[in-house]
């Protein structure tokens, strides 16, 4: 099992976070190693600092209006390696160490295996 790398951020930086009107921020999560996009997800104030503390992923579901920390039910947990917030600080980004099948619900490895156009289906070497 991967250890958990905490991340101290500074209060400045935790202040940079620009939240929506709901007081929630997209958070792209990002494989490290491959750099695939596996997910995005939401973060308030206190699911982003419980995951730079702790060093797992933990989101806010807009459906549950609840958190939830990834892997807890499946198993599917994600270590945090590297954490970013964009230019206009509206934009989270986490380099994880996924365990297990994958980030997505359905038990694809990524959330992105559907492509647009006349190809269609599944993006190459992804479940879909």
């Amino acid at each position: 099992m991967p250890l958990p790398s905490p991340i101290a951020a500074t209060p400045e930086q935790l202040s940079a976070v620009r939240y929506d009107e709901a007081g929630l921020v997209p958070a792209i999560v990002q494989e490290d190693g491959t750099g695939e996009v596996l997910m995005l997800a939401w973060m308030n104030e206190g699911t982003l600092r419980e995951t730079l503390e702790s060093g797992r992923t933990v989101f806010w579901s807009r459906s549950r209006k609840s958190r939830w920390r990834k892997g807890d039910t499946s198993g599917d947990r994600q270590w945090v390696k590297r954490a970013y917030y964009d230019c206009d600080g509206d934009t989270l980004l986490f380099v994880v160490e996924q365990e297990g099948a994958g980030a997505c619900h359905t038990g694809a490895r990524t959330c992105f295996y559907r492509s647009f156009g006349a190809a269609g289906g599944a993006v190459a070497g992804s479940a879909g």
